[in-house]
């Protein structure tokens, strides 16, 4: 059974014993409500590490006052089963208390990064994420961290962040997982009526159709952005963005770009998804 901590000097000691018997430690931070795609981490923890720590931690630093911090949520003893399943070392899973002491007043931003995309609409969050990230870092210690690029952002945020700060954290971006029909894998995505999931597959349907015009020769970033919003925008509720980016700036992206980020987020009914393609990189949706 998969060991669970609570405490941060307790993780912090189990850490720093792993390393003392020579063992790599690979990290696989999460909120819970673990899906195929957390697993997916965890198995490709395997290739970097041979002691693979899960947290389980529900951030509130990186919810606003509006947003479903209060209904994401929160399978602990199924999500442990699964750790548990695919031989996981060390579950922690801290309570906000402990990860926030009363008292607790600093933040960790990373600024340009953070602005544009989720940083327009969700202004809070990232200094969340960043924060709660570098007190687990800081308490792992040297060690092999694995995102899911579905979060492509929050993923170049932390790779800025651990250079820019000196963190002996290698991080490793790992491909969207996607259902059959090519939605990516969301833990938000159990909130969606029968209907909302079919109408979901507007991002899909954007995103590839992006793809398929790449694929034929299109590199006007405005054209691509246009086509995918073409499909996402009949099918959502509200549409925050449909976006072609830089992939490393997250910025505007050059006239004939050799890779292009393609960023949509959009909500039906109150969920709200993300989900991207790096066309020129990855593979179609």
């Amino acid at each position: 059974m998969s060991k669970v901590l609570r405490r941060p000097a307790e993780f912090r000691q189990a850490c720093e014993d792993a390393r003392a018997a020579q063992r790599r430690v690979g990290l696989v931070p999460t909120m819970g409500a673990l899906h195929r795609g957390h697993f997916s981490l965890i198995d490709e923890a395997r290739a970097h590490a041979d002691f693979i720590v899960v947290t389980i931690f529900v951030n509130p630093f990186q919810f606003a006052p509006e947003e479903d911090l209060e209904r994401y949520p929160r399978t602990f003893e199924s999500d442990l089963a699964g750790c548990h399943e695919r031989g996981v070392d060390l579950v922690f899973a801290p309570e906000p208390n402990a990860m926030y002491p009363t008292g607790f007043q600093t933040e960790v931003s990373v600024k340009e990064l953070g602005k544009p995309l989720e940083g327009g609409f969700r202004p809070l969050h990232f200094d969340g994420v960043t924060t709660v990230v570098t007190k687990l870092f800081n308490l792992t210690g040297r060690c092999t961290a694995l995102f899911g690029r579905k979060d492509y952002q929050q993923w170049k945020i932390l790779s800025r962040m651990a250079l820019d700060l000196d963190m002996p954290i290698e991080l490793v971006g790992c491909p969207i997982i996607r259902e059959a029909d090519g939605l990516a894998l969301s833990s938000r995505n159990r909130y969606l009526s029968t209907s909302e999931r079919q109408r979901a597959l507007g991002i899909v349907s954007g995103l590839r159709d992006a793809f398929d015009a790449w694929q034929h020769g299109e590199r006007d970033p405005d054209a691509l952005r246009s086509l995918a919003e073409e499909s996402v925008r009949p099918a959502f509720d509200h549409v925050d963005y449909v976006t072609a980016a830089d992939p490393e700036t997250l910025g505007a992206s050059p006239p004939s770009p050799r890779r292009l980020l393609i960023a949509v987020a959009a909500q039906l009914g109150s969920t709200r998804l993300i989900d991207n393609v790096v066309l020129g990189e990855d593979p179609r949706p």
